[in-house]
């Protein structure tokens, strides 16, 4: 086990269990970079709150993050800390320009800034009141600067790599973060493709983590390099296609009317995949071994329309929602999932270190 104890006047010891640890970040904030120091943060099962070892010294604590891998994965004491920082491969680097365009294209930045824009004035000739303007332009530029600014300075230089620990993230202009995804906790993978990215082929993937809060996977990038980097994710996983992906009956339309068309559904041998939005559209990528349950909902005008939703739940506590399928469907879908769910566990690769 790793012992932290941390306190001057009111000591706290803390005991992690080496094989509970998902993931061993390193952040270095701007003046740790001047100051060549940075902090360890530890994902930990079961705990909200990472557990911090800050501040070491910048080689000191890539030496003590490659030990504890080593230890989790397995090495004796005596030799884990020969092994050493594993290698990696880069798999993609996000471009500064490509980054700073998927924000123009966002519609949620241009939402925020004409807000910030629009409100106080038209609340300063209805007031008159400078207090009232002030506390709502605040938080309304503190979301357009974080929606847009904020978002590059903490994408900025996004790269993913390849190694023995997991995919490993790197990013950051001002504040550099050193993330690892761990094998084999990945639950849902999503790929997000917003209206105005389109045109150029860009997505976004998004992760689910068991007891990480690691939550981006890729930024922005063409989709069949997305796409590499999740077969990497979730070995032995293809993508659905969207011609593969099939819709709600027409009657759906009766209970969501118009955007009932966005959702879709696709099952294959490896994942539960599940796309809704019209204009900014999802997919959900579920492995088979991640489902922890599957239910079955039906409110009284989906009943009387003939249809139902079907959630899947996931190690998470996430949930992924095929929305609007048959009802007879469903119900065959409810059990199918269930039995595939059960058959995928034993065949699933070990939740191990460097394995």
């Amino acid at each position: 086990e790793l012992r932290v104890r941390t306190g001057l006047l009111f000591r706290r010891t803390a005991h992690i269990r080496l094989e509970r640890i998902q993931a061993v970040d390193i952040t270095q904030p701007l003046l740790a970079r001047v100051a060549g120091v940075a902090k360890l943060k530890l994902d930990v099962i079961g705990t909200a709150k990472k557990d911090e070892l800050a501040f070491l010294g910048e080689r000191e604590a890539r030496a003590l993050r490659a030990e504890l891998l080593a230890r989790a994965a397995g090495f004796a004491p005596e030799t884990a800390h020969e092994v050493g920082e594993a290698p990696a491969r880069e798999l993609m680097r996000t471009p500064a320009r490509d980054l700073a365009l998927s924000l123009v294209l966002t519609g949620a930045t241009w939402v925020s800034l004409v807000a910030a824009l629009v409100v106080p004035p038209l609340l300063w000739w209805a007031t008159h009141s400078l207090w009232t303007v002030l506390a709502t332009a605040v938080p309304l530029l503190g979301a357009a600067g974080a929606s847009s600014v904020g978002r590059f300075v903490s994408e900025y230089d996004w790269t993913v790599g390849e190694s023995p620990d997991g995919l490993r993230i790197d990013h950051g202009l001002l504040d550099r973060t050193h993330e690892t995804v761990p094998p084999g906790r990945v639950q849902t993978v999503r790929i997000v493709e917003p209206l105005l990215w389109r045109r150029r082929g860009w997505v976004r993937v998004e992760l689910d983590v068991a007891g990480s809060s690691n939550s981006v996977l890729v930024p922005v990038a063409p989709r069949e390099v997305a796409e590499a980097v999740i077969a990497r994710v979730l070995p032995g996983v293809t993508v659905p296609p969207p011609s593969a992906l099939s819709r709600p009956p027409r009657r759906a339309g009766r209970c969501v009317p118009v955007w009932w068309r966005g959702h879709g559904l696709a099952v294959t041998d490896a994942v539960f995949a599940s796309r809704q939005g019209l204009l900014r559209r999802s997919l959900a990528l579920v492995p088979h071994a991640k489902v922890q349950s599957v239910r079955l909902a039906q409110g009284p005008w989906e009943r009387l329309w003939r249809v139902a939703d079907v959630h899947v739940d996931t190690g998470a506590n996430k949930t992924v929602t095929a929305r609007l399928r048959d009802a007879q469907e469903a119900a065959e879908l409810l059990g199918a999932q269930a039995e595939r769910s059960r058959t995928g566990r034993k065949g699933a690769r070990p939740d191990r270190w460097m394995v």
